[in-house]
């Protein structure tokens, strides 16, 4: 979406060019809102910190004639991000919103699609945060919100009123992990309506290409694998054709922005996101496998696992998994599951996930879900598989387990 009344693109938004849609994803990341021609041949954009962009001549001023005209509304750095995202999002990508954090994104877009009134379904494994913003800032807005059992599918029809306007999804769930029939959700939404909504920061457009499943805004928060060195706080957000504007006229009325160091952070990181992602899956999935032959573990929620319920769906819709899962181990007392996760060095006890360091984090889901019961049978981890050897995060692994056994005892 360009603006009216200069031509050029709004901070926050822009059209995919540069790259095409005949290159793989690879060099679409790579390659992706570059122009080194227009940079004294320099392969990175400048990061052009400033606000005031001055015009040669009143006439220009008053008829806006400017390629950018004030920073909030674009500046080269912010153009090559969009332009970046937006080539990995696929065609059906009519602009991408930058935003100051994940949290941010989803809350742009909520309430880009949202008015007074409006009701809301949720579904019951997102992100807790995202609940956050529900019950509360959504409630004082008068907007209505009802939590939904993410294996619904189809059946998410029967829970639509007149007011629904919108359907948010998350695939996997972020600490449960349960896959959703995304398009076929999708087509009930549409049916009555409303528009979907998704958190796709764990699979990223590389792994499940949210528009084309029917989804209308694909959120990401790019503090994760976009920025991949746990030093970024970002979001994004990817519109089709039909939610473009709003979510364009939002972002821009609420004066929302990135900072020109956070973007020109998230702009570096996605050139190399394809190949960190690939190392991410296939340490995780080495690490998940050895989990599963583990007697202290019950099961293991990792999609991309013939073992867990949603694979069949993660099969037919995603290409690839992340760097995320979670562990349910047998049931083992409070101060033992302590003593595992103090005796590792090399997972780090902390919130987030994607960079390059691996972390583990205890969770109990039981206090934030409504519409179905956490009941997992025993005491869940959430782990990320950094960029480490799988050796050693196994040998590491091997003496949490020591220590558990040693409290349990």
């Amino acid at each position: 979406m360009k603006n009216p009344d200069d031509g050029r693109p709004a901070q926050g938004m822009t059209s995919p060019h540069g790259a095409t849609s005949a290159q793989g994803d690879r060099t679409r990341l790579v390659v992706g809102g570059r122009r080194p021609d227009e940079h004294y041949g320099f392969v990175n954009t400048p990061v052009f910190h400033g606000s005031t962009v001055l015009y040669p001549t009143a006439e220009d001023y008053m008829a806006r004639r400017s390629r950018y005209k004030y920073a909030r509304r674009g500046t080269p750095t912010s153009e090559a991000l969009e332009t970046a995202l937006a080539g990995i999002e696929g065609e059906a990508c009519a602009g991408v919103a930058l935003l100051p954090s994940g949290l941010a994104a989803i809350s742009a877009a909520l309430l880009s699609v949202l008015d007074a009134g409006d009701h809301v379904l949720v579904t019951d494994s997102a992100y807790d945060p995202t609940r956050t913003v529900c019950d509360t800032l959504l409630v004082r807005w008068g907007i209505s919100t009802t939590y939904y059992d993410p294996a619904i599918g189809a059946g998410i029809a029967a829970l639509m009123r007149p007011n629904t306007k919108a359907v948010f999804v998350e695939a996997p769930g972020s600490l449960s992990f349960e896959i959703q029939d995304i398009p076929a959700i999708a087509a009930a939404a549409h049916a009555h309506g409303a528009v979907v909504l998704m958190d796709n920061t764990w699979a990223t457009p590389l792994y499940f290409r949210a528009l084309d499943k029917g989804v209308d805004l694909s959120i990401q928060s790019g503090t994760k694998y976009i920025g991949g060195h746990s030093d970024l706080m970002f979001g994004c957000v990817a519109a089709n054709q039909r939610t473009n504007k709003a979510l364009r006229d939002t972002v821009f009325n609420m004066g929302l922005c990135v900072g020109p160091g956070d973007m020109h952070l998230a702009q570096r990181g996605l050139r190399t996101m394809a190949v960190r992602l690939a190392a991410h899956e296939a340490a995780a999935l080495a690490v998940a496998r050895w989990f599963e032959a583990r007697p202290e573990v019950l099961r293991v929620l990792h999609p991309a696992l013939p073992s867990h319920p949603g694979h069949a769906l993660w099969r037919r819709d995603f290409t690839g998994s992340s760097g995320l899962f979670s562990v349910v181990f047998r049931p083992a007392p409070p101060a033992a599951m302590h003593a595992f996760l103090n005796a590792l060095s090399l997972f780090g006890i902390g919130a987030s996930w994607g960079g390059y360091e691996s972390l583990a984090i205890p969770f109990d889901c039981t206090k934030i879900r409504t519409a179905t019961k956490w009941a997992p049978g025993g005491p869940t981890i959430r782990f990320h598989i950094g960029l480490e050897d799988v050796a050693d995060l196994i040998a590491d692994l091997e003496r949490g387990f020591a220590a558990l056994n040693a409290a349990s005892s």
